[in-house]
């Protein structure tokens, strides 16, 4: 079939063509010893060294709706480094180093800047982990995906010891929880915001300034979800579970790292809600409960630390907070957030 035809059918297969060359620049970039041969291969190779007896910790996720912000705006990097810091922070929460990462991207017309823009992203991401942007997929479907639209999806690879594998099993009652601050929305509670403040009806909404925030609205909305690996690596011997506060806030989130019969005790005055969250529950009228079920509201990852190992943690991750502690559950919910 000839290259016209494929035009006619709304596939640029030159663009497409253009378009590898630059991901596949960006990607060789953050290759690590571990990467066997080159990008472009049906299949990615990396080999695993280093460890004695590692247990590979896999995950995939996506960016969400906060792409439509992006779109609107027609910026596209900093969601290409919330795909990487997302799915990484989840396997860190098993105690796991990434080592390599791919990606999806979908979109209707393929665009040779929008994907560098996204990849370029990804890349600068992946290089401050020290992992590898190892291989991924473009997709081109006219009629999947209308206008400006764009799918992104992130799958990770990392490995942890056997013997260091973080899964909550040994958090008791007592034992303190830490917060680590978040910088914003990270990449949850998108869709409840565009509705709150009418952005796809009014996009022009997002290049307002607000005093509150400091900046616009749609700068504070594309600020990149943080990433936890550095702060914590150092303290992972110490820690007993984690909590990575994405979509469901922290009413389904924490539970998640807690053991049968225990609950979480979370004082939401030990730390000051941003003003971006604030803002969000003035304009949709949105009570206390609801905002903690959806949104971080502030603290983007939660750590059960042993009391006697709390000040050390905290002595080297400064920024962190107590948010409370575990006690036994009860006959109550899991989360209580006074």
């Amino acid at each position: 079939m000839s290259e016209e035809v494929y035009k006619v059918a709304g596939v640029d297969r030159d663009a497409a063509g253009s378009a590898k060359d630059r991901i596949f620049k960006l990607a060789r970039s953050t290759f690590t010893p571990g990467v066997l041969g080159d990008i472009g291969a049906f299949g990615a190779l990396y080999q695993v060294a280093g460890y004695k007896d590692p247990v590979l910790v896999a995950h995939t996720d996506g960016v969400g709706t906060k792409l439509r912000i992006a779109s609107l705006m027609g910026r596209y990097d900093t969601v290409g480094i919330d795909i990487v810091n997302h799915t990484t922070n989840d396997i860190l929460t098993c105690g796991a180093k990434p080592l390599f990462f791919l990606d999806y991207m979908g979109m209707g017309t393929l665009s040779t800047d929008k994907v560098e823009s996204l990849v370029s992203g990804m890349a600068k991401a992946c290089k401050a982990l020290e992992c590898a942007l190892i291989g991924g997929e473009t997709a081109e479907m006219p009629g999947m995906y209308v206008g400006e639209d764009v799918e992104l999806v992130g799958f990770v690879v990392g490995a942890v010891e056997r013997d260091a594998v973080i899964d909550g099993s040994g958090i008791a009652a007592g034992d303190v929880l830490l917060g680590l601050p978040s910088n914003g929305l990270h990449t949850n509670g998108y869709s409840l915001v565009r509705k709150l403040f009418g952005i796809d009806d009014d996009p022009t909404v997002l290049g307002k300034y607000t005093a509150e925030l400091g900046v616009t609205l749609g700068d504070a909305l594309l600020v990149p979800h943080m990433s936890y690996v550095a702060q914590l690596t150092p303290t992972l011997d110490r820690i007993k579970g984690m909590a990575h506060i994405t979509g469901g806030g922290f009413t389904d989130n924490v539970p998640r790292m807690l053991p049968d019969g225990l609950a979480a005790r979370l004082d939401s005055t030990a730390w000051a809600v941003p003003p971006l969250f604030q803002l969000i529950q003035q304009q949709g009228n949105i009570g206390e409960e609801e905002m903690n079920r959806v949104f971080n509201m502030g603290i983007g990852m939660i750590v059960a630390v042993a009391p006697g190992d709390a000040a050390s943690v905290r002595a080297d991750i400064p920024e962190a907070i107590v948010v409370g502690e575990v006690a036994p559950a009860g006959d109550g919910p899991q989360v209580v957030i006074s």
